[in-house]
């Protein structure tokens, strides 16, 4: 999805608010910031915070310290100092927002040890920027090749070129240490630029390739999620979920994180149901044993061991009162749901295909020329019917 086709009409800008000066290309919208703090004025005598946050590739994001005269808004492009040489980055933040978050990220609000934006980035800068990411598809199947070769245990997911072409990043996912002295020898000698390996998770690993998920979204990792925070499988247990790894496993192999967006909201409502022993019911006419919960509307389902297809839905307090019954040493009659004596009775008929509307059989296309063949073998030869011309040569015949 590009910036052409979204934020454009026509060559016009159709509503990004960058006009015209949108930095985004090929991931329009990725971790996009919204600035709560852009359409408040700053209080009289109080200096505009000088830091600024830069996006590159991906979700790498920097802070560096304005030191230019030129007024930076979200989407422009900046040439930025490196460690050698200079970068070219997006501007994804300005003003007192930077400030919050350096605080919250580097616990640090001082600019004095940053890195300095040089300029905006000139036609020529960019130009030379593209070709730099030009290199990388090329790159990172060589890079790949090599490895092979050496017979390391690692993964290269993506590399990431420096916008004067002097240095190149490679993101690699290893299970154990890898001793790459010996890679970093032959890329050097191959690519000419300097190296750099940084070993990266699997959840970060996705959320720089990005993709789609099961539900049909973009993955939360690569859209708007920073932190990767532990899944354990009690989250699954909490909300009444099978425990297949195929389908709660995201495109990282892990577990996904969404399964601990609602958990919260699952420990606090199982807090009210009751400690079952064995999970079952004593009453006169044998065990009830635990079937299945519903969290949110507090009913807790019930069945006889003779008769598992019939389920008995009892509320919360019900089931309260009867734990406290047996503790005392009254053994409760059968169970009874609450307001409800009619018990669900699962049959064979329930969840069997019903046709209603007669369309769905399946031998509906099937042709119905030769069903009967000893009918079709008697039957009578198609006689055509007499036109005008055979009328007019049977009078002059006749």
């Amino acid at each position: 999805m590009s910036c052409g086709s979204i934020c454009s009409s026509g060559g016009v800008p159709a509503g990004c608010g960058n006009n015209g000066s949108c930095g985004v290309s090929s991931d329009c919208g990725k971790l996009k910031v919204i600035d709560w703090l852009g359409n408040m004025t700053l209080p009289d005598g109080h200096t505009p915070f000088n830091g600024v946050e830069i996006r590159f590739k991906n979700s790498r994001k920097e802070y560096f310290k304005n030191t230019i005269q030129d007024v930076l808004q979200v989407g422009d492009y900046v040439v930025v100092e490196a460690t050698h040489g200079f970068d070219v980055g997006t501007v994804t933040m300005t003003g007192e927002l930077v400030k919050i978050q350096m605080e919250h990220k580097l616990n640090a609000t001082d600019t004095t040890a940053l890195k300095s934006i040089l300029r905006k980035a000139k036609p020529n800068d960019i130009q030379r920027w593209k070709e730099a990411q030009a290199l990388e598809h090329e790159t990172m199947h060589r890079a790949r090749t090599m490895a092979i070769a050496l017979g390391l245990n690692m993964k290269l997911s993506d590399v990431e070129y420096q916008a004067d072409k002097s240095k190149a990043i490679f993101y690699y996912t290893a299970e154990a240490r890898v001793d790459f002295r010996a890679l970093i020898k032959v890329m050097a000698e191959a690519f000419k630029v300097r190296i750099e390996m940084k070993q990266i998770g699997l959840r970060l690993e996705a959320s720089r390739l990005g993709g789609i998920g099961s539900c049909g979204r973009e993955l939360c990792c690569s859209t708007w999620l920073t932190d990767f925070r532990t899944v354990a499988t009690s989250a699954a247990r909490y909300q009444q979920l099978s425990l297949n790894p195929q389908k709660l496993a995201g495109q990282c192999g892990k577990l996904k994180c969404c399964l601990n967006f609602e958990l919260d909201s699952y420990v606090d409502a199982i807090k009210a149901f009751p400690e079952l022993d064995s999970k079952k019911l004593i009453t006169q006419r044998g065990d009830a044993v635990l079937q299945k919960l519903d969290l949110f509307k507090q009913i807790m389902w019930f069945s006889y061991r003779d008769e598992p297809e019939v389920l008995i839905p009892m509320r919360v307090e019900q089931v309260k009162l009867h734990i406290n019954a047996c503790k005392s040493g009254n053994i409760p009659p059968a169970l009874t749901p609450e307001k409800s004596p009619t018990k669900i009775q699962i049959s064979k008929a329930d969840y069997e295909f019903k046709n209603t509307s007669g369309e769905e059989s399946l031998n509906r296309f099937d042709s119905k020329r030769n069903a009967n063949p000893k009918k079709s073998r008697t039957a009578k030869p198609f006689k055509r019917k007499p036109t005008q011309n055979d009328k007019r040569n049977s009078n002059s015949k006749s």
